[in-house]
């Protein structure tokens, strides 16, 4: 194993995070800014927007922020040399255009725009760029694995900047869209850069942040590039109880509110002026097995909890309409881009037959008459039910099971041991960027194992790094392709479903988009949200 493929166990926490719905501080809301928006109004200034967060953000520094109320804050101070459309593709923001590709896939060169700046004035260099890119692997942070396939990166001429890879890497263009910090600026103090003081070049600057209670962002009216934001502040407020978010819809106190859940789906959409904007997002979750110890290493046992029950209906009786189904380990925006077999893959899932199950499991030898499966889920409904829905199953076909609902901690603590006593099986969500790499490798490879997985599966070791270190697309679909087609019928996984980034809005909201990868957006050159009179 080289040293680049030495995976801290702290590695992807951001996604897995992202998967796993994170961890915060719950807080009531508080006042909103419909006052300050009619004050705004007259100004026509485009008003405050006040949406409710599931949690509060943590930090700002996005070399070291790992949780997605934070990235929601961040992402609209700092930007990065690209962006992303209004769906999965990556496009020019701070670069002219498309990256120069050198080295059969191992070079990349930008080429910057002129007169990029940061928000206290200072212009955006080269060093800014290279430090962006260097501090989180230097520093050693939690992010180190999002970059850490650079080698080496130069300047060539006065706006142009080289990336060396130690590898052909696949996915880069994911990682070029990074976020680009202020050096002098983080490097004085990196204390208060992160918490007190975070300067990017983005449309918005931070303003107020009070940990639990609110964030307060304000247009910033040098901003560099277009569009100037039409609204003139955001302020994020986090209400954790799903219930007490709908009803600061309901009483005007949130404008927006995020992530729907199932049950109150219809409640929102019901509630008159009030409408629900969401797209499916850059999501996985499943039904894991411990492959490395106990009955469930066997493939037939896992195919006979398949038939124990109807994935199709669990989904539609516990997920919809906030989350859809899905039948493999990639989003479907990245296996339709990709022309990825869907129907394939749709058809290896089995649907319940009990008779089938218990046959199977009472011919394997690895399992005891009274085998009493055991069975981790973490603190979400969604993915308790499935879990139950699994137990109730097993015990049709004549075993027992047992589902224990851990707390975050105690779940990332004992999924990843790889002792049946801990679990036969988990379920889990992920979060990545929209590459299949990001749904694969930090799956299905041995140097996941123990870190963010817990399945300990080897069979397509190595097609997937091999998919990972090649820059030739249609060699990187036959590899994936095959990996995955693999994974499904070994069913080291059995895909569950995929959350849509939900947002509840009043009717006097204009222009906010749920994004699949950035959460939202309210300032790109295809939307510009504003708000309007009640």
């Amino acid at each position: 194993m080289t040293e680049h493929d030495t995976i801290p166990d702290s590695i992807k926490r951001r996604r897995l995070l992202q998967g796993l719905g994170g961890a915060g501080i719950a807080a009531l809301a508080g006042c909103t800014g419909s006052q300050k928006n009619q004050q705004n109004q007259q100004s026509n200034s485009g008003g405050t927007l006040t949406l409710a967060q599931v949690k509060s953000p943590l930090e700002f520094d996005p070399i070291v922020l790992n949780d997605v109320p934070s990235a929601q804050v961040a992402d609209r101070i700092f930007e990065g040399l690209y962006t992303y459309d209004s769906g999965i593709n990556v496009v020019p923001h701070m670069a002219t255009g498309e990256p120069e590709v050198r080295n059969n896939g191992q070079t990349y060169i930008v080429e910057m725009q002129e007169g990029i700046k940061f928000q206290n004035g200072d212009p955006v260099t080269f060093e800014d760029v290279k430090y962006s890119f260097e501090a989180p692997v230097n520093e050693e942070t939690e992010n180190a694995a999002e970059l850490n396939m650079i080698q080496n990166i130069s300047k060539e001429g006065d706006r142009r900047v080289k990336f060396d890879l130690k590898y052909p890497y696949g996915p880069f263009m994911n990682s070029l869209t990074w976020s680009i910090v202020p050096k002098s600026v983080r490097e004085n103090n990196k204390e208060q850069f992160n918490k007190q003081n975070p300067v990017g070049s983005g449309p918005f600057q931070f303003e107020e942040w009070q940990e639990g209670n609110f964030t307060r962002i304000t247009r910033w009216n040098d901003y560099w590039g277009e569009p100037m934001p039409n609204l003139a502040e955001i302020e994020f407020r986090p209400i954790e109880e799903p219930t007490t978010r709908m009803t600061s819809l309901q009483t005007n106190e949130s404008d927006v509110i995020e992530e729907i859940p199932p049950k109150l789906w219809q409640q929102v959409q019901n509630m008159g002026d009030t409408n629900i904007e969401s797209v499916v997002g850059m999501g996985y979750f499943y039904l894991a097995f411990n492959c490395q110890n106990g009955p469930t290493t066997d493939p037939k046992v896992r195919e006979a909890i398949d038939y124990c029950f109807d994935m199709d209906q669990a989904v539609s009786n516990f997920v919809e309409p906030s989350g859809v189904r899905q039948y493999s380990p990639l989003p479907e925006q990245i296996a339709k881009q990709w022309g990825m077999p869907l129907e394939r893959w749709k058809n290896i899932a089995h649907g319940k037959d009990v008779d089938q199950a218990k046959t199977m499991l009472d011919d394997a030898d690895s399992v005891p008459d009274n085998w009493n499966a055991n069975i981790i889920v973490p603190p979400d409904d969604k993915r308790e039910q499935l879990g139950v829905t699994v137990a109730n199953g097993l015990k049709e076909a004549g075993y027992n099971a047992n589902v224990q609902r851990l707390d975050w901690g105690a779940f990332l603590d004992q999924y990843v041991s790889g002792d049946p006593n801990d679990y036969n099986m988990y379920t889990l969500g992920w979060s990545g960027t929209p590459d299949p790499d990001a749904f694969t490798y930090y799956f299905f490879t041995e140097e996941a194992h123990g870190t963010t997985d817990g399945t300990f599966y080897n069979g397509v070791n190595e097609q997937i790094n091999q998919a990972r270190r090649s820059a030739d697309r249609q060699e990187r679909k036959q590899l994936y392709q095959e990996a995955i087609t693999k994974v499904l019928e070994d069913r080291a996984h059995l895909p569950a479903y995929n959350m849509k980034n939900s947002y509840g809005m009043k009717g006097n909201v204009n222009g906010f988009k749920a994004h699949p990868v950035l959460s939202f957006v309210v300032s790109t050159d295809y939307t510009n949200a504003s708000i309007g009179s009640q």
